[in-house]
Formats: structure tokens, sequence, C-alpha cells
């Protein structure tokens, strides 16, 4: 039986060891937006010794690349991408203390056993709802790489932005246990 929690962002380890695959979310703080082009520039910059823009520890990223805001909104639309474009550098920011990622879509099982090993959450956010999703997003400021357009790294605030469970840290992914629901046997 799925239950409903509200979490403060930054996310701990004790946050995420609760939850399992179907629970529902909702987050209030700030997450981090990044897709792969951001991605990659991360690893690059942890591979190189050098600093980050910003702290890895318990922090959430969500794969977005928001459309502008209209007049008076922080931000426009902000529906989730496709996340396996991400899988690649995911384990290695799951290892320097990453603890959620939010977007769509399944990912592989390197990215599900990095979640299970050091106590990380895959989220998925409602695709197609992109101006709901955004009305949850309090205030939004570029911090890193701002050449990247709608791709570059910003800080959200929002307030109870809601998310799904699909991958927990017990190695449990919500779409497999859903296919064999389903599954005629």
């Amino acid at each position: 039986m799925s239950k409903i929690y509200n979490f403060q962002t930054p996310l701990s380890d004790e946050d995420v060891s609760q939850l399992k695959a179907g629970d529902i979310v909702n987050l209030t703080g700030f997450l981090y937006t990044a897709r792969d082009a951001a991605h990659k520039k991360i690893v690059d910059l942890i591979e190189a010794g050098k600093e980050l823009p910003f702290d890895l520890k318990g922090a959430v990223i969500y794969f977005v690349g928001p459309t502008p805001p209209k007049p008076n909104e922080p931000i426009g639309s902000a529906g989730p991408t496709t996340s396996y474009r991400m899988d690649s550098y995911s384990p290695t920011l799951i290892e320097h203390g990453l603890k959620g990622m939010i977007g769509k879509g399944k990912r592989n099982q390197e990215v599900k056993d990095s979640c299970k090993s050091k106590k990380a959450i895959y989220f998925g956010a409602t695709g197609g709802a992109g101006a709901l999703l955004g009305k949850r997003i309090k205030s939004s400021e570029i911090i890193a790489y701002p050449e990247l357009g709608p791709e570059a790294i910003r800080k959200i605030e929002v307030e109870k932005f809601p998310v799904t469970v699909i991958n927990d840290t017990f190695g449990a992914d919500l779409y497999q246990i859903g296919r064999e629901e389903y599954e005629v046997k």
C-alpha cells in the first residue's frame, strides 16, 4: 500500500530509506534543474577535482528544461524530461551525495544499483503536466551555465511539488511492479 509523505529538501539517508516504490512525496524546499549537457559539465568538474555549482549532499535534481516565464511568474511550464539521457552521469553524482532525481521514464540497472547502494531515490513527475508543475515553483534562479539556455542549472524553490517514487533504496522499480501486476500469467 502506497503512502504519502511530505519532505523538506535537502534529503537525508533517513528520509529516503522510508520510501518505497509507489509512494507519493510532496517536496518543499530547493531543487536544482539539470539535463544531459549540464550533467556532463558537473561530472567533468568532479573528475577534475573542481568546485561544483551547488552542493550535491542531499540534493535533488529535476530533469527539466523549463519554458520562459509569463510576466510576474518565476518560471514557465516545467515538465519532466526523459531520464535515460542522464543515466551515464547519475551514478557519479549519487556517489558524491545526490539523494534524489526527478524525471520521467525508466533508468538503467547501474542507476538503480547506485540508488540501492548509496541510498538515493528516483522520482517520477507527471509528463504532460508541465504547466501545473510550474505552479508549484515559487522562485527560479540560474546558478550555472546560462549559455545552455533552458538547460542551464537553476536553483528552484518548490512547495508541495508532487512526485512518485519509481526506484527506491531497496532496489524496487515501480515500472516493473506495475507490469508484473497486469501481465497475464
